[in-house]
């Protein structure tokens, strides 16, 4: 049952992108296109591990309430410990926030030819913590989103 709402959810949110990225928002020329296409499918990846984060807990907790656990003591405890790890966990907060900073700025994407921090590549993946570059070398670098302070795009054209 968990696994079909996850796929559920996964196809939904693939449909929905989908439409987005053959839209037409932009009237004119269609220069932009592509570039609109790899932002939707990478704001897709983003959706749906969010989605399936969002199921499984629900499952969980639907789970252990049909095997009596009291959720109301747990619920309060998880704030709790939703501080405390909260106090522990900042950069892993500011690498998420920078990740949604830099997917809405559009600042690259999968496939653009960029330079960050020391790594000259491909990028191949980006999530809301982890963006994933390939360099010349074929070495795969695991780049956190909270670490990097400036990009260099080679891939994107003026927009003027």
């Amino acid at each position: 049952m968990l696994f079909r709402s996850q796929q559920g959810a996964a196809r939904a949110i693939t449909r929905a992108l989908s439409k987005v990225a053959e839209a037409d928002f932009i009237p004119g020329e269609k220069i932009h296109v592509t570039r609109q296409r790899e932002r939707a499918r990478t704001a897709a990846t983003v959706l749906r591990s969010s989605a399936k984060a969002v199921i499984g807990l629900v499952a969980g907790a639907m789970v252990l309430g049909e095997m009596g656990v009291n959720l109301g003591p747990l619920v309060a405890s998880a704030g709790v410990l939703g501080f405390a790890v909260g106090l522990g966990s900042q950069s892993i907060v500011r690498d998420v926030f920078s990740g949604i900073i830099m997917l809405i700025e559009d600042q690259y994407g999968v496939g653009d030819d960029v330079e960050v921090l020391d790594v000259k590549g491909r990028v191949e993946s980006v999530g809301l913590r982890i963006t994933t570059i390939r360099d010349r070398q074929g070495t795969l670098w695991y780049l956190r989103n909270g670490e990097i302070l400036k990009v260099g795009n080679k891939s994107q054209k003026s927009r003027g």
